[in-house]
């Protein structure tokens, strides 16, 4: 429970994520690209929610590795100038799809986690890309993307089913929120 407490303060006191399109100017440098995924709700909830996730499929141990090499695959489109339409909704959608799926312990096949986990991977790192497009900066956001999925992997796998479950809900109400203000 004190885990679960400990995660819910966290995604409390993070705000949305301004690695968007025309979200404004950031530093760019590895401090600035490793903050950013702590700081931006739907980035940070989504990265601990697939490591949870991942935890609960069949013959997927290598799903948080597949979204850390999709995120960087993303990142370089977002840096090339690559816009994806509707990037904010695709990636508050995300993390409400992340929810559910924890929240009903939903286990998919091999294959389709590993497309579903890459599409999210891309929306994220484009986003990511669009605004800390230096190597430097993709080098922090990839090294707190890492400790993001890999610490929500351990979660889920030390933490109560029911606590999982209730998260989930959570994570899926605010990524319905997030999507209704994008």
């Amino acid at each position: 429970m004190k885990k679960t407490i400990t995660t819910i303060t966290l995604a409390a006191a993070s705000t949305a994520a301004m690695a968007h399109t025309g979200a404004g100017a950031h530093t760019h440098g590895f401090l600035a690209g490793f903050a950013h995924p702590f700081t931006g709700l739907d980035h940070l909830l989504a990265m601990l929610a697939v490591g949870a996730w991942s935890v609960r499929q069949p013959n997927a141990k290598w799903l948080p590795a597949t979204f850390i090499g999709m995120l960087l695959i993303g990142m370089a489109t977002g840096a090339a100038g690559l816009t994806v339409p509707g990037l904010e909704t695709g990636i508050a959608l995300t993390v409400a799809l992340m929810g559910v799926l924890l929240a009903v312990a939903a286990r998919l096949p091999a294959a389709a986690s590993a497309v579903m986990i890459s599409v999210f991977a891309i929306l994220h790192g484009n986003a990511h890309g669009h605004e800390l497009p230096q190597a430097m900066s993709a080098v922090g956001l990839l090294s707190a993307s890492l400790l993001l999925v890999y610490g929500g992997n351990l979660l889920g796998r030390v933490s109560p089913a029911l606590a999982v479950k209730a998260s989930g809900a959570a994570i899926a109400a605010t990524g319905v929120m997030l999507a209704a203000t994008a």
